[in-house]
């Protein structure tokens, strides 16, 4: 935890001033209901002029703890698809700078990564730009993950952001730059609303793979319920195993409960569609 408390305030006392890339990027965040992660998020964000916070209804304290940032331009949408929230953010809400940067409301961007931003990607010629994600878990940030690198800073007016599954997806133009820094994945919201959004992700998921003709081998793999198993083994080395205890454990969990919920929905499916 107190490895966690020490990179957190490193960021905040770093990002609290303005910065010049923060005239030339918007970053915009979705939210709902994000009064556990938000204010984090936020302040990693005071380099930046202007912040774009888009809300599809919250009922918590997001609202209040986001308009408390003078940097911040509150707009709110009913959600309807990943696609379209992201497509509003981007166009809709007033992005004046050539770049935006799109944050889920529980990332928090390093201070390394901003002085990447300002001294390496804004003097290139790039158009896009690819962020190595941190996962934090227990206060404690993990050695890897099983998640690819994503691409998250790009040009608002030409980004093609959709969804596949219960993803968002985002393509933009090249060139694109392949940070060595970038953002900390560090959710904290409790129990309960976590895993009812894994039950909606396993939904979602399995409607994509439903409507696939011909599915890659690791939805294919997923059809034999043995994903939960071989998933959490990956996830817990790749975070550091031993190394990194209760959080690798904690992890590990996470992960496989999603496949879990996942495999008992592709199961329900072929046993209705068998009659069984």
């Amino acid at each position: 935890m107190e490895a966690g408390r020490a990179v957190l305030c490193r960021i905040v006392n770093y990002t609290k001033m303005r910065r010049p890339c923060g005239q030339a990027v918007t970053p915009a965040v979705i939210t709902y209901n994000e009064e556990a992660n938000i204010e984090r998020t936020l302040k990693a964000l005071e380099w930046a002029e202007n912040v774009i916070v888009l809300d599809s209804g919250s009922t918590d304290a997001t609202e209040r703890i986001a308009r408390s940032f003078d940097n911040v331009a509150w707009r709110v949408r009913p959600f309807d698809t990943w696609g379209g929230q992201w497509g509003h953010a981007f166009r809709e809400c007033g992005i004046r700078t050539r770049f935006t940067l799109a944050l889920d409301a529980d990332m928090v961007v390093t201070p390394e990564f901003v002085n990447e931003l300002e001294t390496v990607f804004l003097k290139g010629q790039y158009r896009s730009g690819v962020l190595p994600v941190t996962y934090v878990t227990r206060g404690r940030p993990l050695m890897g993950s099983i998640y690819p690198d994503q691409l998250r800073v790009f040009e608002p007016n030409v980004v093609i952001a959709g969804h596949e599954g219960h993803k968002h997806t985002f393509e933009a133009p090249e060139p694109c730059y392949r940070f060595q820094h970038g953002m900390l994945h560090d959710d904290r919201k409790p129990l309960d609303h976590w895993l009812r959004a894994q039950l909606k992700y396993a939904v979602a998921e399995d409607e994509r793979i439903a409507a696939i003709p011909a599915p890659g081998l690791k939805d294919r793999l997923r059809h034999t319920g043995l994903v939960p198993w071989l998933v959490g083994a990956l996830a817990y080395f790749r975070s550091g195993g031993p190394l990194r205890g209760e959080a690798s454990k904690r992890y590990a969990m996470e992960r496989m409960t999603f496949e879990c919920l996942l495999a008992l929905r592709i199961d329900e499916r072929k046993r209705l569609k068998d009659g069984n």
